[in-house]
């Protein structure tokens, strides 16, 4: 399910300069306007709860090439409106974007480099549980424990979700690949009706996660209730054990902040998946490779 933030349109500043010479009605553009004059030096983001939007201002402290730059905060929806658009009037724009996400698929897109390390190394997804869950439900830990898969598989389901729901491609995924899931669920023996709270966020790549081990579990006898909250809600349930499990946590630098906090109390169960990337995204016709390109605000 969406978060229904309310989405302020960033504006985008394409300026044109007419020049009358000899009767002429030429338009040129205005070549001497920077990006961030461009841009209203206005990163477009999502919503405000998430690991990158908190990343995203720390970047905005650390880089001197970032100064007087703003985040403008709506949706995930509202992020990819604003980048249809520009990349229809290949304009420029700048994105807060990760991997796996369909924008990849749709797109020619590029991340822009962060000599300062702020967005970290390559991530991780981790699955988690609540103290506990493993003795209360042996079969589910079982098979949370072998659940894992490639950054692809979950963009692929994120691509087909923008025609269909969730929980249509979940299934279509994991009819096409069955031996993968057959490992996850080999020498588990199935239960009656037994109830699991997943908890989740209310995002396209935890969606896609989320609506595979919602359906292989219930495959396997589970009653599964998706609760799809903000990360530092999640980490707070699962301390508290009001959630049973997740596989959503992006470590070890978009959520870090909350599994320090609650560490302790929480059973990290390892990746489910590897290789993701959070950063500042651009078109690949943008001529800019480095947040250091950018300038800062006059």
């Amino acid at each position: 399910m969406k978060m229904k933030t309310p989405i302020k349109l960033l504006s985008l500043a394409s300026a044109s300069l007419l020049l009358a010479a000899c009767g002429g009605e030429d338009t040129t553009e205005d070549s001497d306007a920077s990006i961030g004059e461009q841009l209203e030096y206005t990163i477009t983001g999502i919503e405000p709860g998430a690991g990158i939007t908190e990343t995203t201002e720390r970047a905005l402290e650390e880089y001197d090439s970032l100064e007087g730059w703003e985040l403008e905060t709506s949706s995930t929806a509202g992020m990819m409106g604003q980048l249809d658009s520009a990349i229809d009037n290949e304009e420029p724009i700048i994105v807060t974007g990760w991997t796996p996400h369909y924008m990849f698929e749709m797109y020619d897109l590029k991340f822009l480099e962060d000599p300062e390390g702020v967005y970290g190394e390559a991530e991780f997804v981790h699955t988690m549980a609540r103290e506990g869950f493993e003795e209360d439900m042996p079969e589910a830990y079982a098979i949370l424990e072998n659940f894992s898969w490639e950054v692809e598989d979950m963009q692929s389901i994120m691509l087909e979700a923008q025609d269909v729901d969730f929980e249509e491609a979940a299934a279509n995924w994991i009819e096409e690949n069955q031996d993968t899931v057959d490992s996850w669920t080999e020498g588990v023996d199935e239960v009656d009706g037994q109830e699991i709270e997943l908890g989740s966020f209310p995002w396209d790549s935890e969606r896609a996660s989320s609506a595979v081990i919602s359906q292989v579990l219930e495959e396997h006898g589970f009653e599964v209730n998706v609760n799809n909250v903000d990360p530092s809600i999640l980490f707070q349930a699962l301390a508290q054990g009001e959630v049973d499990v997740t596989v959503a946590p992006w470590l070890p630098t978009t959520q870090g902040a909350y599994l320090e906090e609650y560490g302790d109390e929480i059973v990290d169960m390892g990746p489910n998946m590897e290789g993701t990337v959070i950063g500042l995204v651009v078109p690949e016709y943008m001529d800019i490779d480095s947040i250091e390109d950018l300038e800062p605000a006059e």
